[in-house]
């Protein structure tokens, strides 16, 4: 049997430029955690010794949160500018192995939407990652416009990934726990996948796809909860839309994909496949959050034709990302 190329599109990375000295204390501290400082700032030797080890050909880096969204404006457009630069040194010293997404200042839109097009065509990146809101908000307003019509002029997708909440938010619903038990419930035990969810769905109902209707977004996590709850999101939300050019489960056709990021059990996948079909699912890690291996085998173990499973591992990123 042939082997299979794989392409995954949710590996991370981090900078000096936007480095958290606050999260990077919380991940020495953490009894599981302590390891990741280290594979998030190399991406060389051991992180592709990673790759072989679990059959991986590709990964599309992508810088951790907190990305370029935090810092004052001035800064995060510095920021922005080395991190992708360093990130287009990194796929040019190993342009077989590694693709990138850019980061960007969501502060200043239009230094954003400019930085996005330097990006994609000088420096060969293939679409931009976007974590979470920016200042406490979503991409559908307007002042984001400019980096949305940016990357459907390009035609490069959106990675959008989750972020903290807004204190707000946090306060509201993770407060009064055992702390680690809310930072996690906040993050990646729930809080990041309801948000990230919430966002997409507020990018259909808003109109965006309709008045950027080539806009490609991805989002990770077998699609943030969203595809077991589409059908009654379809019901309640889709009647309150008429305005909208099509049903709601319709633009998960049309304008957005999903990835397998963190996830390595077989229900979910079905789920994901029964409710919004092959074609519009990618492979992910969440690399160095997750062992590639154990992502590897979901891929090779999950029920599926070969047809599917190529498309999957590298034939449905390969198309989106023309790689």
């Amino acid at each position: 049997m042939a082997l299979m190329r794989v392409v995954a599109l949710e590996e991370h990375f981090s900078h000096p430029a936007l480095r958290d000295p606050e999260l990077v204390a919380r991940l020495r501290e953490h009894p599981r955690m302590g390891h990741i400082e280290g594979a998030l700032a190399d991406v060389g030797e051991q992180r592709l010794a990673d790759m072989d080890a679990a059959g991986i050909d590709v990964q599309v880096l992508s810088h951790t949160v907190p990305g370029a969204e935090g810092p004052d404006p001035e800064r995060a457009v510095r920021a922005a500018t080395e991190v992708n630069d360093a990130l287009a040194a990194t796929v040019a010293a190993h342009p077989s192995r590694f693709a990138g997404f850019a980061t960007l200042p969501m502060q200043d839109p239009e230094q954003a939407a400019a930085e996005l097009e330097r990006a994609v065509r000088g420096l060969g990146l293939r679409g931009t990652m976007i974590n979470g809101l920016t200042a406490g908000t979503f991409l559908d307003d307007p002042r984001f416009m400019p980096v949305l019509e940016c990357a459907q002029d390009l035609d490069v997708p959106i990675y959008l990934h989750p972020a903290l909440p807004p204190e707000p938010v946090a306060q509201a619903y993770y407060s009064g726990l055992q702390p680690e038990v809310g930072r996690v419930l906040a993050m990646a035990g729930w809080g990041w996948h309801a948000e990230a969810a919430l966002h997409t769905l507020r990018l259909i109902v808003s109109g965006i796809f309709d008045r950027l209707p080539r806009l490609q977004l991805i989002i990770g996590h077998m699609g943030e909860m969203i595809p077991f709850a589409l059908d009654r999101i379809d019901h309640v939300l889709t009647p309150l839309t008429p305005q909208l050019r099509q049903p709601i489960p319709e633009y998960f056709q049309t304008n957005i994909h999903i990835t397998t990021s963190g996830y390595t059990a077989v229900a979910p996948l079905q789920c994901a496949l029964s409710v919004l079909g092959v074609d519009r699912i990618l492979f992910s890690v969440d690399y160095p959050y997750l062992h590639n291996q154990a992502a590897r085998t979901l891929l090779d173990t999950a029920p599926l034709s070969s047809a599917d499973r190529e498309k999957i591992a590298h034939g449905n990123a390969d198309r989106l990302l023309r790689l």
